[in-house]
């Protein structure tokens, strides 16, 4: 029974949910790979439809009659989440369809860096030692993978990425600064903008096979619904660079996918550089539930 209390302690359930949730996210890339037909913003336009109908769903479960006034508590700071939430998610669709697959994600394995610096900033988070280690190990490991995925890289695509690092990590302070308020309908209030604006982008042209929108909606709904709800989850039991650490998983993976089933060409570079960072993953993963185990053991109080 001890056994059980610990792992499924708030921060070990945090971390363990991130884990398989990133795992899922990571196939993205490869969903995006097998949209034929509809554009960038199509692609965007239903993937928030599907996200949002997600989210709103979830907040309807676990609310009931007071929805409304849930999404009211979360005010100003929403607001700002959704808007940089929704930069992030348009940065990414773009980034995915200017440039490869690899190159993206590799970019955007700066995102726990990023958040670092930001938390420290505003938030005045500290990182312990170990911590701080692991992050080195794994930047060491993203360096290998930018060095190789940049060759092949485009410069608006990059931009693009690097636009997303900063958008997601930006949303992620927010969310972390305004832990104590429940902030899932922030992910609503993303959906709902994300979807006006790619609507008007793309001037109302929304015609693209079914099979297209059922990816759309797998990817949006089922995927991105499940994994932005972790996300904030973890967010009230884990600092803001821890959170975004467990995301070089899925950019890890994402590569691999393509690479896997579509034989889209992934260099040794690549190769050797995500199984450092998933190695990096795993290591402070398993650190980080010993320690909560040992902690807990000697929190409790033996009879007398």
């Amino acid at each position: 029974m001890e056994n059980i209390n610990y792992f499924f302690s708030n921060r070990n359930l945090a971390i363990f949910l991130l884990i398989i949730s990133s795992i899922s996210i990571s196939f993205g890339g490869l969903i995006m790979r097998n949209i034929h037909f509809a554009d960038a913003w199509q692609i965007t336009f239903y993937r928030s439809l599907a996200f949002t109908f997600s989210i709103a769903l979830i907040l309807s479960y676990k609310n009931r009659s007071s929805t409304l006034s849930t999404i009211k508590k979360v005010g100003y700071a929403g607001v700002m989440g959704g808007i940089l939430l929704m930069g992030a998610n348009l940065f990414f669709i773009q980034a995915f369809a200017n440039t490869s697959i690899a190159n993206t994600l590799f970019t955007l394995s700066l995102i726990p860096f990023i958040t670092a610096v930001l938390a420290f900033i505003f938030l005045k988070e500290k990182l312990s030692l170990r911590t701080f280690a692991i992050m080195l190990v794994a930047l060491f490991g993203i360096l290998i993978m930018i060095n190789e995925g940049i060759k092949t890289g485009d410069l608006f695509g990059n931009i693009m990425a690097i636009g997303c690092a900063f958008c997601f990590s930006s949303f992620t302070i927010v969310i972390r600064k305004f832990r104590n308020i429940d902030m899932i309908p922030t992910l609503l209030i993303s959906g709902i903008i994300i979807a006006v604006v790619s609507f008007i982008l793309n001037s109302g042209n929304l015609t693209i096979p079914l099979q297209d929108v059922l990816l759309c909606f797998l990817w949006g709904g089922l995927l991105s619904g499940f994994v932005n709800s972790v996300f904030i989850y973890a967010a009230r039991f884990l600092n803001a660079s821890e959170v975004t650490f467990f995301m070089l998983l899925e950019l890890s993976l994402g590569p691999f996918w393509v690479w896997l089933f579509l034989n889209e060409t992934i260099a040794l570079e690549t190769l050797f550089g995500g199984i450092i960072v998933m190695s990096s993953v795993a290591v402070y993963s398993f650190i980080e539930i010993y320690i909560s185990k040992i902690t807990m053991r000697k929190n409790i109080t033996l009879p007398t």
